[in-house]
């Protein structure tokens, strides 16, 4: 019946929305499992924040970070509780390229032109399906109609919007430190590094034993280079790279893809 496919092809979007849930980088973090936190090192360089205060270092970090016009973000965070690897390159432009993965799962994502394209192996579409409650028979049908296949989901199609906010840099980088609260009554750890850069540390600590820790960069400028969050329901890692670095995303082959109208359809092209 059309209501039955429609409601499959709105199924495939809604799961795809759970993998790759709200902005990762929303609040200071929102991750899965509790990584390591910067290495310490000593420092053999003057402090670019001497006589400043914790919460005037987060202050420098958050407008220095909102200032990108790219980034890379890597790391796992977490959606509904579920546990998922992230990779991802964004420009300002509202362009990206990156995977996901979920559980045993992978998929990437592209967005260029307004339009998302998601290609998944078959565990990401069970995993990601099956957490949306379709049934084993509605899965069956679902992956025959997109497997090997890239999803392409055109502006103003259900879903466009909610997948491409996950490649809008402006909207990501304007939940960094939106919440004052959350970047005040900080403390400076000990300094150290990520990925060779050194960083000053700072530390928000919250009741119930969870802890928000931010490594800033202190070459060039203040960059966040990493988040980590350990303790409460959402411990995990986040770390940011690539900063201002291009980025190069393609549109796959035509006949690579499967539109959404289509499967809304039950036709595969």
């Amino acid at each position: 019946m059309a209501s039955h496919r429609k409601l499959r092809a709105a199924a495939v979007v809604c799961a795809a929305l759970v993998v790759t849930g709200p902005a990762p980088v929303a609040a200071w973090a929102a991750a899965d499992g509790p990584p390591p936190a910067a290495v310490p090192s000593p420092s053999s360089t003057p402090d670019p924040f001497k006589g400043l205060t914790p919460d005037e270092i987060a202050e420098r970090a958050v407008t220095a970070t909102r200032s990108a016009t790219s980034l890379r973000m890597t790391g796992r965070v977490a959606s509904g509780g579920q546990p998922i690897g992230i990779d991802f390159a964004v420009n300002d432009s509202g362009e990206c390229t990156g995977l996901i993965k979920i559980k045993d799962g992978t998929a990437e994502l592209r967005r260029v032109d307004h339009v998302t394209y998601m290609k998944g192996d078959e565990a990401f579409w069970r995993a990601s399906m099956a957490s949306q409650g379709m049934s084993e028979p509605q899965i069956t049908v679902t992956l025959e109609l997109i497997k090997g296949r890239w999803l392409k989901i055109a502006p103003g199609q259900t879903g466009s919007e909610d997948l491409g906010s996950v490649c809008d840099l402006k909207s990501l980088l304007s939940d960094i430190g939106k919440n004052k609260e959350e970047r005040s009554g900080l403390t400076r750890g000990p300094d150290g590094k990520v990925d060779g850069t050194p960083v000053a540390t700072l530390v928000k600590k919250k009741p119930g034993g969870e802890t928000a820790t931010v490594s800033v960069s202190e070459q060039g400028k203040p960059y966040i280079l990493k988040m980590v969050k350990k303790g409460g329901d959402e411990p995990g890692s986040v770390v940011f790279s690539d900063y201002d670095k291009p980025v190069d995303v393609k549109a796959p082959p035509a006949d690579e893809t499967v539109d959404l109208s289509k499967l809304d359809q039950g036709t595969p092209a």
